[in-house]
């Protein structure tokens, strides 16, 4: 990468100015040159997070790339009259990532989810990616990561998928990336989709920008986590009023 790309802040949360086949372009020049690339994919919740704990918002701030993974950021850089282009997904990336690395026989690494959930996802991978090399996999549930840790210093994976949830997967990768010069990305709750343990939104609901809505009615146990987009909201049109509130 010759410069960084243009950002966008929203609420203190510097988002790269790109859109999905502008990053995609960019990381597969970027994997081609070994380059060591941090990728965070935020959404509203977590930028509320990330203003309430500094050093969380540090890890952000170090990050090569923080894509707008949440419809409520792209609606709230507007509101800020600071548009970004358009929702840049992590499970759509991480599936772009995917096929570049089955095309080109790259190396992965994925960590994180339940060991049945993880198991189902890397055989479904092995079978609709079959040319990617696969440098190693583990389970989102240890204490002990001493065993990742050398896994991937010694395979050097061209990239390394981290699904522990934030902010925990964004501080494993700010502590170990420079173990490897790898594409490293922390992807959420993508293997369990993968798996085929949670259901994506179908295409209707993607397009209508209500994916949150759908998967509140398949686990309504994530009532309270939504009521971070209001509070979100609340935040944005204060600061589109000048008013600046923690």
């Amino acid at each position: 990468m010759v410069s960084k790309p243009k950002e966008i802040n929203v609420l203190g949360i510097n988002f790269t100015n790109i859109n999905n086949k502008e990053l995609i372009s960019q990381l597969k020049i970027d994997s081609h040159n070994h380059s060591n690339r941090f990728i965070v994919t935020a959404n509203p919740e977590i930028v509320l997070y990330a203003r309430d704990n500094p050093k969380y918002l540090s890890i952000i701030e170090s990050a090569d790339y923080t894509i707008a993974d949440g419809i409520g950021i792209i609606k709230g850089a507007k509101i800020l009259n600071t548009p970004l282009p358009e929702r840049v997904t992590g499970f759509d990336t991480l599936l772009s990532l995917l096929t570049f690395a089955n095309e080109n026989k790259k190396s992965i690494y994925f960590l994180g989810a339940k060991s049945e959930t993880l198991d189902k996802a890397i055989k479904k991978i092995k079978n609709d990616y079959p040319n990617l090399e696969i440098a190693g996999y583990h389970d989102g549930y240890f204490t002990d990561d001493s065993d990742i840790v050398t896994e991937i210093k010694h395979n050097k994976p061209d990239f390394v998928f981290v699904a522990l949830g934030f902010p925990k997967q964004e501080f494993f990768i700010s502590k170990y990336h420079n173990l490897s010069p790898s594409i490293w990305m922390g992807v959420g709750g993508s293997f369990d989709v993968l798996a085929g343990t949670v259901k994506r939104a179908p295409l209707f609901w993607q397009k209508h920008h209500i994916e949150w809505l759908f998967r509140l009615l398949q686990e309504p146990t994530r009532f309270f986590r939504m009521l971070a987009l209001p509070k979100y909201l609340i935040l944005i049109y204060l600061k589109k009023l000048g008013i600046d509130k923690k």
